[in-house]
């Protein structure tokens, strides 16, 4: 289903009247929503998502590729993704065992969105740069005139 901006409205006034209705599946509901949304809301499942979706891709490139991950972290992270259906992992039965790591139909699905993400962050990022400094400023005189 395409989604319009007539569409999210809708969402969202069908979110707020829940929420002010005190409808108490919304936290069942929301829960693995939130869950989701945190695992490919952070950092490290971005980059990978992203940097896989030209192709299945080995541990120790990923890693080298990916400047600033960790072993460990990158670990963790391939195995959420893996956990949660967007990546395979195939292991190939070599001396030393070769391990490939490839967008499942699933995470090569998630790469629009994410990647649309990224234009409008990319897009903005002087808008909400200045918006920042605005409110440092702001927050700042305040601390002044407190004191």
């Amino acid at each position: 289903m395409k989604v319009t901006t007539a569409r999210v409205k809708v969402m969202s006034r069908e979110l707020e009247a829940r929420l002010r209705s005190g409808h108490e599946a919304l936290n069942d509901d929301c829960k693995p929503v939130v869950d989701i949304l945190a695992r490919i809301g952070d950092k490290w499942s971005v980059l990978i998502i992203m940097l896989l979706g030209s192709g299945p891709k080995r541990f120790n490139e990923m890693r080298r590729l990916v400047h600033g991950i960790s072993q460990r972290m990158l670990t963790l992270t391939l195995r959420g993704l893996e956990r949660d259906g967007l990546v395979k992992r195939t292991v190939f039965p070599t001396i030393p065992p070769r391990v490939d790591y490839e967008l499942t139909a699933l995470g090569t699905a998630l790469q629009l969105p994410i990647s649309n993400l990224g234009e409008w962050a990319y897009a903005n990022r002087t808008k909400i740069e200045a918006a920042r400094s605005r409110f440092d400023r702001g927050a700042a005189s305040k601390v002044t005139s407190s004191q």
